[in-house]
């Protein structure tokens, strides 16, 4: 049996004030909801690396296909999640591989 690709989904955030992260979690967390990914998470950077430390919160989510990928920035929730989010964060970086 052959496995389908899974194209993978990563955008890193910064935010304007560190006391907003909690937030900024809670608004990224609302993604979750939308059934279009076969696997979703937010997460807080450890900010382990020594080098850089820009990036606050990351989310990773797989979708079985660029259709269910669109699918997903479709659902009005991820608008509401971009509403929430915005407004307290700085750097936004995305990347599909």
């Amino acid at each position: 049996m052959t496995q389908r690709p899974t194209l993978r989904h990563i955008v890193f955030f910064s935010a304007r004030d560190k006391a907003d992260i909690p937030r900024i979690v809670e608004g990224l967390s609302l993604l979750a909801q939308i059934p279009h990914s076969s696997f979703f998470e937010v997460q807080r950077n450890t900010q382990s690396d020594a080098l850089s430390s820009e990036v606050d919160v990351v989310v990773y989510a797989e979708f079985d296909s660029a259709e269910a990928m669109a699918a997903y920035k479709a659902d009005p929730l991820y608008q509401k999640s971009i509403d929430l989010v915005r407004p307290l964060r700085d750097l936004r970086i995305a990347a599909d591989i």
